[in-house]
């Protein structure tokens, strides 16, 4: 999990630097929905791995994948103005499209001053809200599949893999795709993420209608739903910080996001153990994360205004 906070913080940013704001959304899909797709892939894998050798060795074949992207990411990956392969007219494209501007390290907004915008912590309980049902999936998906419809461990991780695949291409094709054409038509950029911001927590409210059924099908269906919800808020929520951080603070305001986000994350496998193993039944917990995702509902209907750029934070200065 704490490798996934740095790496959407480290993605925004890049983000923020390599693409105008119109094509924003679709490049904050594809590094967002890769961490869907690596559920749909990674969960049927590590399931197969366990039935067939054993935990220990899915811990050192995800290990060893983790080890490889990490050195090709190292060698691949520079800053636009850094980066030996960018021409001249690629780089004037990109700084044209309203990016995020390289600030000399100290110069971003201090975090003490972006903690007293209101739109910082819209953002963030919105993050707390769908990460919540986000983790009890992760969590708690297959667990469920095997204790309460009696899958067995292959079937529950191909199973399992179906909501994360729907959640993969909503997150590209909704939250990405769409939602930048209808800025490129003319639509109000803020409106529209607004927009879909908010029907992507609603449609995560599905997970309560899990609570109601026995029938796998079903509950593969409710859960799909809820996943590809959480998937259009969770893209959209990650193009925000370099929409709204000021110059050279898109780290700070993403790793702000991420630490009150995952604050819920941490809780979410704790508070579905203990709501399963004291009532028998995910039922409650599930509802519980419906009632968290109407919080961060709340949270961005109400708190966040209009979605634009937080003012830089003003500099005081001292004269001889």
């Amino acid at each position: 999990m704490w490798r996934r906070l740095r790496r959407f913080s480290a993605a925004s940013k890049a983000t923020g630097y390599w693409f105008p704001l119109k094509e924003r959304g679709f490049a904050t899909a594809m590094f967002d929905m890769s961490s869907k797709l690596s559920n749909v892939i990674g969960v049927p894998m590590v399931a197969f791995i366990i039935a067939k050798w054993g935990w220990r060795e899915a811990f050192l074949v995800t290990a060893l994948i983790s080890i490889v992207y990490c050195v090709w990411f190292w060698m691949l990956y520079r800053d636009p103005e850094e980066h030996p392969r960018l021409s001249k007219e690629e780089l004037d494209y990109i700084q044209s499209g309203d990016v995020q501007k390289q600030v000399a390290p100290g110069e971003g907004s201090r975090l003490v001053y972006l903690m007293k915008q209101r739109k910082l912590w819209a953002l963030a309980i919105g993050a707390a809200a769908y990460n919540y049902s986000f983790f009890l999936f992760l969590t708690w998906l297959p667990n469920y599949l095997m204790r309460e419809l009696h899958l067995d461990i292959m079937k529950s991780g191909l199973y399992t893999a179906i909501p994360w695949a729907c959640g993969a291409l909503s997150s590209v094709l909704i939250g990405g795709l769409f939602v930048d054409f209808l800025i490129k038509r003319g639509f109000d950029p803020s409106k529209v993420r607004k927009l879909f911001l908010t029907i992507g927590m609603l449609l995560g409210l599905a997970v309560i209608g899990a609570a109601t059924t026995k029938d796998t099908q079903t509950a593969i269906i409710y859960f799909s739903i809820a996943v590809s919800g959480i998937c259009i808020a969770s893209t959209i929520n990650w193009s925000m910080p370099s929409i709204l951080a000021p110059n050279g603070s898109v780290g700070t305001v993403g790793g702000f996001m991420n630490f009150i986000g995952n604050l819920t994350a941490i809780a979410a496998p704790i508070v579905t153990g203990f709501i399963v193993g004291a009532t028998g039944s995910f039922a409650i917990a599930f509802v519980v994360a419906g009632v968290v995702m109407l919080v961060g509902i709340l949270s961005i209907t109400v708190f966040l205004g209009r979605i634009e750029k937080i003012p830089d934070e003003e500099k005081k200065t001292i004269s001889d």
